[in-house]
């Protein structure tokens, strides 16, 4: 599923520049939007593509937990905040629709065997962007940072567990946030595709009732793993 988004984020950015990219990649562009990384803060929005997934570790090896993400859509909104010409500062809220299908061995049945994940994440990342020199009108960057994701779909205060089909974890996370982008100025607006990995630091199951339980009993701990494709406009 990762490969599908990556492949989408190849899909969409080659159209986009097909539509766009003469002004940005001619051989003597006009210099579009030159003052606009001067501003001290500026905003924007971004809408995007996901794959949220689970790493997993386990007391007892054996009977891994089959774990195929979805491709979720994300939206939020982008602020930015100057403090070098090469370093600044992001805030980017926002809220990631993400679906997991978890399969267990040793099940006979379909009921007890597959669990449906659904998630609906705000996720808060503080991040720090280090852009390169600007060619004409385009400017790679590197980005990095921490976050925190509430999980509004966590069940976390269920008193039903796996054996009655309710799979639990915890309804906030902190992770850790690293990716890539390019900034294209156009006439108008600046168009910023990236793709960043991010990476739980914390357990997010909560086990069942049962400490046996052939759903939880094994699993040492299990985090959050994702990537997000991200188009950002300012």
């Amino acid at each position: 599923m990762k490969r599908l988004t990556c492949i989408l984020f190849l899909l969409i950015t080659s159209q986009f520049f097909a539509q766009f990219g003469q002004s940005v990649f001619s051989k003597d562009p006009i210099i579009n939007l030159e003052n606009f990384d001067r501003q001290r803060v500026h905003w924007g929005y971004f809408l995007g593509f996901s794959s949220f997934d689970f790493k997993t570790d386990y007391k007892v090896p054996g009977n891994d937990i089959d774990v195929k993400g979805q491709t979720g859509f994300n939206v939020g909104l982008v602020g930015n905040l100057r403090l070098h010409e090469y370093i600044d500062l992001r805030f980017e809220p926002g809220l990631y629709y993400a679906s997991r299908t978890l399969t267990y061995s040793g099940f006979t049945s379909d009921i007890d065997a597959i669990r449906e994940v659904k998630a609906t994440y705000i996720n808060f990342p503080l991040l720090l962007k280090f852009s390169s020199l600007r060619t004409g009108n385009v400017r790679p960057y590197l980005v990095g940072g921490v976050s925190t994701t509430l999980n509004l779909s966590s069940n976390s205060k269920s008193d039903d567990d796996n054996y009655q089909q309710r799979f639990r974890v915890k309804p906030w996370t902190q992770n850790y946030e690293i990716g890539f982008g390019i900034d294209l100025y156009f006439e108008y607006f600046k168009f910023s595709p990236s793709i960043r990995g991010v990476f739980g630091f914390n357990d997010e199951l909560i086990r069942d009732n049962n400490p046996d339980s052939p759903w939880t009993g094994n699993v040492e701990s299990m985090k959050t793993r994702a990537v997000l494709i991200n188009f950002t406009f300012h």
